[in-house]
């Protein structure tokens, strides 16, 4: 693939790919570009801040709240779980009602003793995977065909 880059402080940034099919590298690119377009300002009291979704490595609801979880931190988000479901890219998946978990910052999936799906971030964040929603994250994960 060939590269080429052109910089005008003037012009509107954009990106053009041109490419023979939908492939791996094209899909990687797209994911980039919407990781970085997209931001949600969270807060945490009077600190407002802008969060970039690459950094985000879960959304969950608590007492009526929807909370982005980073790193070793979390904020507080205006938006309703459903509205950030419509805007998040492929690598969020829903995994319960209260839940949409970026899939690259799983660090592992475990059986629990009833026989349900946990899942563990990196960050140290865990959850359960819903009977209603285990098919689907098992599809995004590849784990079922």
């Amino acid at each position: 693939m060939e590269l080429e880059i052109f910089i005008n402080k003037q012009a509107e940034e954009k990106c053009i790919v041109y490419a023979n099919e939908k492939s791996e590298l094209v899909l990687k690119i797209e994911q980039l570009i919407k990781d970085n377009a997209t931001t949600l300002m969270g807060h945490n009291g009077d600190e407002y801040v802008p969060l970039s979704l690459s950094d985000i490595y879960c959304f969950s609801v608590e007492s009526n709240k929807v909370y982005a979880y980073l790193k070793d931190k979390n904020y507080a988000l205006r938006q309703r779980l459903y509205e950030i479901e419509s805007i998040v890219p492929e690598n969020f998946v829903k995994i319960n009602q209260s839940c949409i978990i970026n899939v690259n910052t799983v660090e592992r999936f475990s059986a629990a003793v009833s026989g349900a799906l946990m899942v563990n971030l990196k960050n140290g964040y865990k959850d359960y995977v819903s009977r209603r929603n285990s098919k689907n994250v098992k599809e995004r994960l590849g784990i079922l065909k």
